[in-house]
């Protein structure tokens, strides 16, 4: 892999080693990987910055302070370069209060160029002509858990290697058309998004497949089930369908029960998940009769 040198952070001397490299370079790239798919809110997992010599892999969850990214992400005069960065840019302000300036993404700026398929790979292969592969299987892979596999440590690393010199590529090309303004203001705009919790649908439980096939009883019940649904996964921060599925909440909606103890002899939901939430679940639907 090309410029694959890498360091994982893990101490204070390591922190003080990507702080000189970061000082001394004109331009960084930024990419981090979290976990949206089991969390109510996204759990950031990793960061990665290439300075001039190497990536530095950083790890938010083995205790090393992140603080001291601030002033670089801040600083006017070094270019931080993203792809597709606005979800790497509002987890990163949630969670550490970073200010972003002086931002360049690759992915917006092929976007400009009118490039039709924006998927990092294919625009490192189009303007770098090197082929790199991305795995979805990758991408979902649960980056909480240590030690993380080599795999994930090269996927990692992988996206932040060609970010320099795609932005070079890009922005000549961006400058050659005349379109170099319009992209400062789409990066702009970029350092500006902030992180929004997810909000309640009001009417989500009538896209739940199986819907129109409920009475109205049913469909009230499948609503209660659906906002408590939410409520639950918010308060426990994990993602709704581990709380419960949507066919599990559509099956308590259309059988006959009314007690926790009920619900575990009827088999509607895996014994765990019965007991752990069967009273909750009883005072949800008849709790005021």
């Amino acid at each position: 892999m090309k410029g694959d040198s890498w360091l994982w952070v893990d101490s204070v001397a390591k922190v003080a080693e990507a702080m000189a490299d970061m000082d001394q370079s004109s331009l960084i790239a930024l990419d981090t990987e979290y976990d949206s798919l089991h969390y109510f809110r996204e759990k950031l997992c990793l960061v990665q910055i290439r300075a001039a010599k190497r990536t530095y892999v950083l790890d938010p969850l083995n205790g090393i302070d992140l603080s001291f990214l601030r002033p670089y992400l801040a600083n006017p005069r070094l270019l931080k370069i993203t792809h597709a960065g606005d979800n790497d840019i509002r987890i990163l302000k949630r969670d550490y209060g970073f200010e972003f300036n002086n931002l360049f993404d690759t992915q917006r700026a092929a976007h400009i160029l009118g490039c039709r398929y924006l998927a990092l790979s294919h625009i490192v292969g189009h303007y770098l002509g090197v082929e790199i592969k991305k795995s979805k299987e990758m991408q979902r892979s649960k980056w909480e858990i240590r030690p993380l596999s080599e795999s994930q440590l090269k996927y990692a690393v992988q996206d932040t290697i060609f970010l320099a010199d795609l932005y070079r590529q890009l922005d000549e090309k961006l400058c050659r058309q005349g379109m170099r303004d319009q992209a400062q203001k789409a990066f702009d705009g970029m350092t500006a998004v902030s992180w929004r919790e997810k909000t309640l649908d009001m009417l989500g439980h009538r896209k739940i497949k199986g819907f129109d096939t409920l009475t109205k009883g049913q469909q009230e019940r499948l609503k209660r089930l659906y906002r408590w649904r939410f409520k639950k996964a918010k308060q426990t921060n994990r993602a709704m369908f581990l709380i419960l599925s949507d066919q599990e909440i559509l099956s308590l909606s259309r059988a006959d029960w009314q007690s926790g103890e009920e619900l575990q002899s009827a088999n509607l939901l895996p014994s765990d998940k019965a007991s752990l939430y069967g009273s909750e679940l009883g005072k949800t639907l008849y709790a005021d009769g």
